[in-house]
């Protein structure tokens, strides 16, 4: 075989793993692939040239009984390959999920896989202040200051003070509407989709199985009969209820 074409091959490997490493990880799978068919189309333009193609007839002829016995082996397993691949996508982009839920004085985010809370508020006392940066009685003050304004607010304040707190809080509540938000409705108003897309943690688009798996997540974690609280448990099944009503209609 003629060494000046075995080293042009070489030097031409060499240069595109270069260039394979300068992508970004995202794109190197498929700059990879790009790579991998130029070698291919520069080894058969290089066998052409030099008259040895009928080396790769040779080669397919040889390698046709053992492809005609691994086919079957194949197609058995590629379904299952296919299947296990979806899984594993479907993990990724579970990881890192989180949920929001968004009053008008409040705003809670909750971290799918630690279950961690936090937030921000959005209007009154403290506004643009972080609730984790908050003391008690700040949230007492800014507690009093929702349930004045805006029920969903003091509800939303409410469970993000059972989960930081437990029910502590509560003692120093000079105006404990403990019945009436652990047996409120979901909202007020009406959930659009997108308020149910973020209580999710969806993105827009998402399917039947998308929603139910984040559903069920999510109710795992905040079910009333685990600790969870009552009215976040129901803007999570209204979350649901909304996204599949508009799937099926």
């Amino acid at each position: 075989m003629n060494p000046i074409g075995l080293i042009l091959l070489a030097l031409v490997g060499a240069g595109g793993f270069l260039w394979l490493r300068r992508q970004p990880p995202q794109d190197r799978n498929r700059a990879a692939l790009k790579l991998a068919l130029l070698l291919i189309l520069l080894g058969l333009l290089f066998l052409a040239i030099t008259g040895r193609l009928h080396w790769l007839g040779a080669l397919v002829a040889l390698l046709l009984p053992i492809a005609q016995r691994l086919l079957p082996l194949l197609v058995r397993i590629l379904p299952w390959l296919s299947r296990l691949r979806a899984g594993h996508r479907r993990q990724q982009n579970r990881s890192g999920q989180s949920s929001t839920v968004r009053s008008r004085m409040i705003l809670m985010t909750l971290d799918h896989d630690s279950g961690d809370i936090d937030g921000e508020v959005l209007e009154g006392p403290f506004s643009g202040q972080k609730l984790s940066a908050l003391s008690e009685a700040q949230f007492i003050e800014l507690l009093q200051a929702c349930r004045a304004s805006d029920q969903d607010s003091a509800r939303l304040l409410e469970t993000y003070l059972d989960k930081r707190f437990g029910q502590s809080w509560r003692e120093d509540d000079p105006g404990d509407n403990q019945g009436e938000s652990v047996n409120g409705s979901a909202s007020d108003g009406q959930m659009t989709e997108k308020d149910a897309l973020d209580i999710l943690g969806l993105e827009a688009g998402a399917d039947r199985d998308a929603i139910v798996d984040a559903h069920r997540r999510l109710m795992q974690r905040n079910h009333p009969d685990r600790g969870g609280s009552a009215w976040l448990a129901a803007r999570i099944n209204e979350a649901k209820s909304v996204l599949l009503g508009k799937r099926s209609g």
